[in-house]
């Protein structure tokens, strides 16, 4: 009998620094740095001819890292024009539109107003009838149509160097899920590209994760 309890604490005992040690794992895991360490990456000069609004743009992804902390897909009513959730959540698609307002663009109002008047060309997955100027601009899909009819469509194949710092990237995460993000001017030297800045559920991060799912587009605006 006295054996027995004894095996039985040390069961229990066991269990609980199991169960200790893979929540600290857990923990660990969900708290990984917002961004690579600065020595192992370099903020490069954009190109002597390119636009003051790309760069712009550039700052106001960055500026979302460590601001943005959570993430919340669920519709809301916003403001127009210049809506937008509280900046500490968003998803996705929040980091483009903030990134471009820095830049002068809002792509609320300019995605809302190109669907007014070409709704047709956009996607009818939602069975929307008319544009929705709370939530249009938020999907993903509709930021691919908008910037492929008023941006510039660049190749989705593997080279790196074809992706510069502000481009738009889409991707297929599987399971119908379409994410997005932009190519920020951080180098990161491990792997010898840019680093995107999106928000995939736990906050606005800048990370190494261009090639990490499947492309599905790439976009240039300025």
């Amino acid at each position: 009998m006295l054996i027995t309890k004894i095996v039985s604490r040390l069961t229990v005992g066991i269990l609980a620094l199991f169960i200790v040690s893979s929540c600290q794992r857990q923990v660990a895991q969900q708290l990984k740095p917002l961004k690579p360490p600065e020595t192992q990456t370099e903020v490069r000069a954009l190109a002597p001819n390119s636009s003051p609004a790309l760069k712009s743009t550039i700052d106001g992804a960055s500026e979302q890292v460590g601001k943005t902390t959570g993430y919340d897909p669920s519709y809301q009513k916003l403001d127009y024009p210049n809506g937008d959730v509280a900046i500490e959540t968003g998803v996705c698609s929040d980091v483009i539109v903030r990134a471009f307002r820095k830049g002068g663009i809002d792509l609320q109002k300019d995605v809302h107003d190109d669907m007014k008047s070409n709704f047709s060309a956009y996607p009818t997955k939602w069975g929307l009838s008319a544009p929705d100027a709370n939530i249009d601009h938020r999907r993903v899909p509709n930021l691919q149509t908008f910037f492929t009819r008023k941006g510039k469509v660049l190749t989705t194949n593997s080279d790196s160097e074809n992706y510069l710092p502000g481009d738009v990237v889409t991707w297929d995460l599987g399971g119908g899920i379409d994410h997005v993000g932009i190519v920020s001017n951080v180098w990161y030297k491990p792997s010898q590209r840019y680093l995107i800045v999106h928000n995939i559920g736990a906050g606005t991060r800048m990370e190494d994760v261009l090639f990490a799912w499947k492309i599905t587009g790439h976009y240039r605006y300025f």
